[in-house]
């Protein structure tokens, strides 16, 4: 049996976990089958891994602040005609401990160790910190 591991995307264009619930509550942003998805150009090599427990952290204003367990793959060919990988998602989006994490493509693996943990559910609905101060309070380890 594999072990897991993570994925871990930018979410461009978001303003906080609360845009990406409302994005992600569109019409647009869901398959045939009701539930959302995000459309990449990569089929993950570790897809075993993945689908072995595996989530989708989201990075939004430079900080790892929720993540969503990735349900399967599916083949999709966009208008393009190329195909592409739909990273079939749980509705639920759960919010983690802030991790700053910089800017960069695509998506990254991500180990469960080196994940951020879940918030626990007593805080889950708490009003977030302004980026900008979690981001620094995570930098000095007190988040």
């Amino acid at each position: 049996m594999p072990g897991t591991t993570h994925l871990l995307k930018l979410s461009a264009g978001t303003e906080s976990v609360d845009s990406l619930i409302d994005w992600q509550g569109t019409r647009r942003a869901h398959g045939d089958d009701g539930l959302p998805r995000h459309v990449t150009r990569m089929w993950p090599r570790r897809e075993e891994e993945v689908l072995n427990g595996g989530s989708i952290y989201w990075v939004i204003k430079g900080l790892i602040q929720c993540r969503q367990r990735i349900l399967r793959f599916d083949p999709v060919t966009g208008q393009d005609g190329i195909n592409r990988c739909a990273l079939v998602l749980d509705p639920e989006l759960i919010r983690t401990a802030a991790a700053p994490k910089r800017a960069f493509q695509g998506w990254r693996y991500l180990l469960p160790a080196d994940a951020p943990p879940d918030l626990p559910r007593t805080r889950a609905n708490e009003e977030p910190l302004p980026p900008e101060l979690a981001g620094v309070l995570a930098q000095i380890g007190v988040l």
